[in-house]
């Protein structure tokens, strides 16, 4: 099925369609609203992280308990799914062979997932819940269990759940049902057709305008923390222009790794991060307390599974206050609102592989490390603030984005183990970068796998305008209410999905059932056939 404008036109191509390949219903809605959240942001100067703040509290109070059913649906659809009789089937076809082998394809889900994340919260987090923990007493053994709970509440099973359903329905209905590699695909059961008109267009423009603001958010973080470090390591200034400066520069390198692709430009940057966070945790690991981060681990671990369910559908609705709205609900926002960049994403490195396979591979490896990093990062920051190092916890209040840095300097070859964090970041920050910019340019051309490289160019730079503006304009309150703002009626969205995604993975069940019916009676008659004709030459020899 092709979108309309999206059909291949003879010839060679020249001028603007030489650089640029468009679905126009999306593209130009997606830049106009853009644009004018730019304009605005820019024009209210002062008054922008002001009315952040208040739109950010406005929406998390009033929708935070919609976001924590919707999150919990996403964790218990996706198990469903893959133990369901749907786990058999393969995305692309039952004789579908992967692209890309099992240690590449985890390599890109982990960098694409979670990757600026984690460097920057993996210690701050933990710390910050560990001071002001919002049930236990702050600074005890309680207050240090439940940060480390919170924080693989936040950073586990449910963030990639989320990730699966999405990836999970744009690879089934792109690979096995031959529909556009786009949002609007996935409501095919639902609307037919219609997906080809005003509808479909709606749907793409929200996914556009979701994982450019999940993306702005993540990389302004990845730029107050390289600002930070640079900082800590170097005495450079830790200002808007160094930092503004910092976006400029990576989105120039990510422009050039979006140009070469994704095998020769994300799978290889993504597979040198996975390398590189490795030997980082590596000496972590083997530097720190390391029976200690063991330990944690297996107890934290412990602690996350006891108490999930707890943690999973708490409102806050007994006490009376908004720390969620900092906290989980701002987390499942920013995951639902990188959700269809990552799902994207996961979608298009996932031909061939199973639906079970799939569902697990993305929920659980993934989670694993990740619980594993926040205990060697996070654990052991709050063992040496139990221990009396005060260090780590003033910058978490000072400036949370110096936490790692000082976290560092704690242990032998601070500086190194410093500019290798701040390599490791900016690192994170290309591979972000470039993969939101081609799943927005496939987005954007109708759902193609491989538009000019002029439009992956335009949009690599538009990520790090739109980062930087927001930076400027209202500093990290600005960057989360992009997300939570884009993350609750696309939440709405993904719930519609997952019953799209049953119809169409139950419509394909029944489909291979019968093929499987279909050549058994071939087969049955084949050998009907040869048995006649067997018998016929013995009597004729008769």
């Amino acid at each position: 099925m092709a979108i309309r404008g999206d059909e291949e036109k003879p010839g060679k191509k020249t001028g603007i369609n030489k650089y640029f390949d468009i679905h126009k219903p999306v593209f130009w809605p997606s830049v106009i609203l853009i644009t004018a959240m730019i304009a605005g942001t820019l024009l209210l100067g002062d008054q922008a992280e002001s009315l952040f703040n208040t739109v950010q509290t406005s929406i998390t109070d009033t929708g935070g308990w919609f976001f924590v059913i919707a999150v919990n649906v996403f964790i218990v659809f996706s198990l469903f799914i893959a133990f369901s009789r749907f786990g058999s089937i393969r995305l692309g076809g039952q004789d579908a062979e992967p692209d890309f082998s099992t240690l590449a394809w985890f390599a890109m889900l982990f960098s694409a997932g979670m990757g600026i994340g984690i460097m920057f919260w993996s210690v701050a987090e933990p710390i910050f819940h560990y001071l002001s923990p919002p049930m236990a007493d702050p600074e005890s053994v309680a207050a240090a269990q439940e940060a480390m709970n919170l924080t693989y509440l936040h950073w586990g099973f449910h963030a990639w759940a989320i990730y699966a359903v999405v990836g999970l329905s744009l690879g089934f209905f792109a690979f096995n049902r031959n529909l556009p590699l786009s949002f609007r695909s996935v409501f095919y059961p639902l609307i037919g057709d219609r997906i080809k008109g005003w509808m479909g267009d709606v749907i793409d423009v929200l996914a556009v305008l979701a994982t450019l603001f999940g993306l702005a958010t993540s990389l302004g973080l990845g730029v107050l923390q390289v600002s930070a470090g640079l900082d800590q390591v170097f005495g450079l200034p830790d200002n808007i222009y160094m930092q503004v400066g910092i976006i400029v520069v990576i989105t120039m390198v990510a422009t050039g790794s979006v140009v070469l692709g994704i095998d020769k430009g994300v799978r290889v940057l993504s597979e040198l991060n996975v390398r590189i966070a490795a030997l980082f945790l590596l000496f972590v690991v083997l530097v720190g307390p390391t029976i200690f981060i063991f330990d944690s681990f297996v107890q934290n671990f412990g602690g996350y599974i006891s108490s999930v369910a707890t943690f999973s559908f708490w409102t806050e609705s007994y006490a009376g206050t908004n720390w969620q709205g900092s906290w989980t609900i701002f987390y499942w926002a920013w995951w639902i609102s990188w959700s269809p960049y990552v799902g994207m994403f996961i979608a298009r490195i996932s031909k061939g592989r199973s639906v079970k396979e799939f569902v697990l591979g993305v929920l659980i490896v993934p989670s694993i490390i990740t619980f594993f990093w926040m205990s060697a990062f996070g654990g052991s920051a709050i063992n040496l603030a139990m221990s009396g190092v005060d260090t780590i916890s003033s910058a978490v209040n000072e400036n949370v984005a110096t936490a790692l840095f000082v976290f560092l300097e704690q242990f032998p070859l601070g500086m190194v183990t410093s500019v290798i964090a701040i390599a490791l970041i900016l690192s994170f920050f290309v591979t972000s970068s470039d993969s939101g910019s081609l799943v927005i340019d496939g987005l954007t051309s109708g759902g193609k796998l491989d538009a000019p490289v002029g439009q992956r160019i335009f949009w690599a730079q538009t990520e790090g305008l739109v980062a930087a503006i927001l930076l400027v304009g209202g500093g990290l309150g600005a960057l989360q209410t992009a997300s939570i703002s884009t993350g609750l009626p696309f939440a709405l969205i993904l719930l519609v999905m997952c019953f799209s995604l049953h119809r169409g993975l139950k419509r394909e069940y029944k489909e291979n059932q019968q093929k499987v019916k279909d050549k058994e009676r071939d087969s049955y008659k084949t050998l009907v056939k040869d048995a006649i004709k067997n018998q016929q030459k013995e009597e004729e020899n008769e």
